[in-house]
């Protein structure tokens, strides 16, 4: 089965992109299983089950999404298997950009839009450095020199990855953006595949509920920050 991981900030258009591309692929008969990893709530499951997509939706809760999602890739690549599909699409919850879901082997896919500012590509981190295909939307809002400029901000960021240009309402683009998605490697299991990229550190007092502030209350990992450093060099920004 060929996977797919599909990360990028909230709001930026992952589901309206993997929706229009699912409807793509099928009609090359190629059959998809979503597994939509979120935290408090999501209605995304409403859209794929409309479009005709198997989909399963996890919620994180309290805990980090992104560690969510590496303790329960083994079972939802399992539950992809067991729907028939030809390819499982893992779209992650995006809230973190230090974090990155991308797996070595799998295809990796970072949505990224327009609007998010010049510098967001910088700021957006290992989820867009690392990744095979990075898919820019939201391009119909902007000037087509803003939308060169992006694209020349993401390149730096990320020198080998395929840029495409894609509307999730419209759906321009997401057919190319399928036939990339078709040719994806093919895994028979997920079990002693890497991360591309560590998860942070994220044991601390607060990680177990801690809800007052203070250094009395911080116990375990925990980093002070130097601020009368200049531009966050001691933070690790």
């Amino acid at each position: 089965m060929r996977l797919i991981t599909v990360a990028g900030p909230p709001s930026c258009g992952k589901t309206s992109l993997v929706v229009k591309a699912g409807a793509s692929l099928k009609s090359r008969g190629i059959s998809c299983a979503v597994i939509k990893f979120d935290c408090l709530q999501s209605r995304d499951d409403e859209l794929y089950a409309a479009a005709g997509i198997p989909v399963s939706v996890v919620l994180s809760g309290g805990l980090c999404p992104d560690h969510f999602f590496a303790t329960n890739l083994e079972e939802a690549f399992g539950w992809a298997s067991q729907t028939g599909a030809d390819m499982c699409i893992i779209e992650t919850a995006g809230l973190c950009n230090r974090c990155s879901p991308h797996l070595r082997g799998a295809l990796a896919l970072c949505v990224i839009d327009n609007l998010m500012g010049i510098d967001a590509p910088e700021k957006i981190g290992p989820m867009l450095r690392l990744a095979d295909v990075v898919a820019v939307t939201k391009g119909d809002l902007v000037s087509q020199a803003e939308r060169e400029v992006y694209r020349y901000r993401i390149r730096q960021m990320n020198p080998r990855g395929v840029i495409r240009h894609v509307n999730g309402l419209t759906g321009q683009g997401c057919a190319e953006l399928a036939s990339i998605m078709a040719v994806a490697p093919d895994i028979a299991s997920v079990t002693d595949m890497r991360l591309r990229f560590a998860m942070p550190a994220a044991i601390c007092s607060y990680c177990l509920s801690e809800m007052r502030i203070g250094v009395r209350y911080q116990k375990g990992n925990v980093k002070k920050a130097d601020f009368g450093g200049s531009h966050g060099a001691e933070n690790g920004e």
